[in-house]
């Protein structure tokens, strides 16, 4: 009789763990630092075309991302799948497109009105109490096997530009460790490395035609930036590459594309 009792008791416990396991956002593997996420889903509703807005948790406690018109950065808080964001929030003031803008102001409502979470390894879910409030898709915060087109990078005299009308700059980074690309002009190649978000780029070799002046201007930049790169941040559809004095900021050429 007592082994019968043991044995049910054990099952018992069995199941109590098994059931932790599959409630959503509980369990191993529910940590939000670390991840980022682009929104595929608001209120149930796609999101306007040609926008992107993203969401990152810092392993520091912030979250920051893009509404899909201005940058925002706040702190989050995780105790099991309780989840709440800090308000108000900080963010940049750009000024869009009314329907845009209202998208921005109902997700950044989203964020204030969170309590609670589910997570896969592929998608998250903000919530409030049993309502479904957002849908994320996981994003890769890898550089293997990932191709960009440069946006905007530094000119050398503290001002962000974009790049020449009618010209590419693009990045192509392998799993075999090599990056290359266009610079504008020539096609460059070189290696880099990665350690967490510290990234090195190895000497660039490229090619050797002669364009005009303000493309070969353009070209020097990017490939010395490049070069002096020293951390990266990927962010939804967009890459961030740091180096001493300026930033150059990439798209993903599987992207929607960036409004100009």
């Amino acid at each position: 009789m007592r082994t019968v009792i043991k044995v049910v008791l054990l099952g018992l416990v069995l199941l109590a763990l098994m059931a932790c396991q599959l409630i959503p956002g509980r369990g191993g593997g529910t940590d939000l630092d670390g991840t980022g996420w682009v929104l595929s889903s608001l209120g149930g509703e796609v999101l306007l075309p040609g926008t992107t807005v993203t969401l990152q948790f810092g392993a520091d406690g912030s979250a920051s991302g893009s509404d899909g018109c201005n940058r925002f950065r706040t702190t989050f808080s995780q105790r099991g799948d309780r989840l709440t964001f800090d308000q108000p929030a900080a963010s940049t003031m750009m000024a869009c497109p009314e329907p845009i803008m209202n998208q921005a102001t109902a997700f950044m409502s989203v964020l204030a009105d969170t309590t609670r979470f589910t997570l896969s390894e592929q998608e998250l879910i903000l919530r409030d109490g049993r309502e479904d409030l957002a849908t994320f898709a996981v994003v890769s915060q890898g550089l293997a096997d990932s191709a960009w087109d440069v946006v905007s990078y530094n000119n050398g005299r503290e001002a962000v530009v974009g790049v020449l009308l009618g010209t590419e700059i693009s990045a192509s980074f392998g799993v075999d460790g090599a990056v290359s690309g266009n610079a504008g002009c020539n096609q460059y190649f070189a290696s880099y490395s990665v350690d967490g978000n510290t990234l090195e780029i190895g000497p660039l070799a490229t090619t050797r035609m002669m364009c005009d002046e303000p493309l070969m201007d353009q070209e020097g930049l990017y490939l010395a930036a490049l070069e002096a790169a020293t951390e990266y941040t990927i962010e939804g559809f967009s890459l961030s590459v740091d180096y001493p004095g300026g930033e150059l900021l990439f798209y993903d050429k599987n992207g929607p594309r960036p409004r100009r």
